[in-house]
């Protein structure tokens, strides 16, 4: 039998700041809390999608250089405007020769993530 992986179950990222992670994941990008909340060691969130990944916010000290989320979003320019509208400074979005377009920012605990979305549908 081969071994493959089937899919991702989870991301944990470590969060210096757990109230202002769950904040941002929840309120800012209407993640869904499945567990733990602002004053938990540990907690688990979801995208819309159910059978999406879970995110999980471990408390302690974030790492550097560790990579990005990648998170497709219905609609980047929209969502690009809204996040400006809260103070926050993403970059502007562009589109990408492999056929999305995204932009980038850092959550509360400098982790990058990216907002994407595909320019045609997949096929």
């Amino acid at each position: 039998m081969e071994l493959s992986i089937e899919k991702i179950s989870a991301v944990t990222l470590r969060a210096s700041n757990m109230k202002a992670s769950v904040q941002f994941y929840r309120d800012v990008l209407g993640m869904e809390l499945l567990y733990g909340g602002e004053t938990a060691e540990f907690s688990s969130l979801r995208a819309k999608d159910t059978n999406s990944a879970i995110l999980n916010l471990e408390h302690g000290k974030p790492g550097d250089g560790w990579g990005r989320l990648i998170f497709h979003v219905a609609d980047v320019d929209a969502l690009w405007r809204r996040l400006n509208e809260l103070g926050f400074e993403p970059e502007k979005p562009q589109n990408a020769s492999w056929g999305e377009r995204y932009f980038h920012m850092l959550d509360p605990d400098g982790h990058e993530l990216s907002f994407a979305r595909p320019l045609r549908p997949a096929g």
